[in-house]
């Protein structure tokens, strides 16, 4: 079984940076990709951004060019670097983690949440 533990939302207000750390932990044989999700009220969950173990990464269009995808890959966490932030921001930001343990299973593997607001 595989744990993510995610640390680094808040309140900030419109044109401000925050920094979001997910960490992976148990029986962890590969990790591929990582990626951030974000579900605002009402709303289904959505694909913020993606990084391969390999530092390929994909973005949502509407976080292009204001948030950065990277990866620590000998301590199994993702990162995501928010800068420029916006109302339409404002969601729970859950860490994703795709890959296989070490006997051969392959598993999803979701965060708890972290919650991100965005407001003046």
């Amino acid at each position: 079984q595989v744990q993510l533990v995610e640390s680094g939302g808040g309140l900030v207000q419109p044109g401000g940076s925050l920094r979001l750390s997910c960490a992976a932990s148990g029986s962890i044989f590969s990790i591929n990709p990582m990626g951030w999700y974000r579900q605002a009220p009402g709303k289904q969950r959505e694909l913020v951004a993606t990084i391969t173990n390999g530092g390929t990464t994909n973005y949502a269009d509407s976080v292009k060019g204001r948030f950065t995808i990277s990866r620590d890959n000998a301590k199994d966490t993702v990162f995501l670097q928010m800068n420029s932030l916006k109302p339409e921001d404002t969601a729970v930001y859950y860490c994703n983690a795709r890959g296989r343990g070490y006997y051969g299973d392959y598993f999803v593997s979701w965060g708890q949440g972290t919650q991100v607001t965005v407001s003046s």
